[in-house]
């Protein structure tokens, strides 16, 4: 059983999702605070030669509780190179709420209401595209000063480690394995989100892009290595010798 974590003060919605996600083999741990959410995910660094349960393989956290939000959870987990799958519920069906998340290293959201077979299906697309990156041959990807190690999972620009959301990396690795093919928007869509992007707005893919722009290229207006086909979709360019 796939091991979830969920941070949520709506007892409602957590007796249901309760319920509902462990008839369909997903086992949870509930967290109603930010500080019971803290408290539960730090005991997840003394795994090792202990008998305490496996690490979470996927969080679902909400937006707004009553002692802080979602938000600076994952900020924390990220800051420390934690990688873990991360779900936003959230109320809010706004742009600015959505970028804020995927920015802080979110991988998906849903707005609420939502039905919970969409988000038993969501949760099973990405624990799919995290067991496979996290399976990646411990090979370095090497594209003039960028180093992607993937058995790692980090990456360097000009030797400084680069801070990436778990999105972030995975894309990086795709464009760069791809390196000077033409990836249609449908294509990086289909392979990083299941589906060509069916649970998501199609503006986070051009969020995600500008992104890494802003932390890979000298001027992201002007990108020379992640550049855009219009009418196609993206490509990555080796820097020239």
């Amino acid at each position: 059983m796939n091991r979830l974590f969920l941070l949520e003060d709506d007892e409602d919605l957590i007796e249901g999702l309760t319920y509902t996600l462990k008839k369909n083999q997903f086992e949870l741990d509930v967290a109603r605070t930010v500080h019971s959410a803290r408290r539960l995910l730090a005991d997840q660094k003394n795994t090792a030669g202990c008998s305490l349960p496996k690490p979470y393989e996927l969080l679902l956290l909400d937006v707004s509780l009553p002692d802080g939000t979602g938000f600076e959870i994952c900020e924390e987990l990220r800051k420390t190179g934690n990688l873990t799958p991360i779900i936003f519920l959230t109320a809010a069906d706004e742009e600015t709420s959505i970028i804020r998340g995927l920015d802080s290293g979110g991988d998906d959201y849903i707005t609420k209401p939502f039905r919970i077979g969409e988000l038993c299906s969501r949760i099973r697309a990405l624990l799919r595209r995290s067991s496979h990156f996290s399976h990646s041959n411990p090979d370095l990807l090497l594209s003039g000063p960028l180093t992607i190690d993937l058995l790692a999972s980090k990456t360097t620009l000009n030797g400084v480690p680069l801070e990436l959301t778990g999105a972030e990396y995975r894309l990086l690795c795709l464009l760069v394995k791809n390196s000077g093919r033409i990836l249609a928007r449908s294509t990086i869509l289909d392979v990083l989100w299941d589906g060509n992007g069916s649970f998501i707005d199609d503006n986070t893919l051009s969020v995600y892009i500008r992104r890494l722009r802003e932390k890979l290229e000298q001027d992201p207006s002007h990108p020379e290595h992640l550049i855009t086909v219009r009418g196609f979709g993206y490509q990555w360019k080796e820097a020239e010798s």
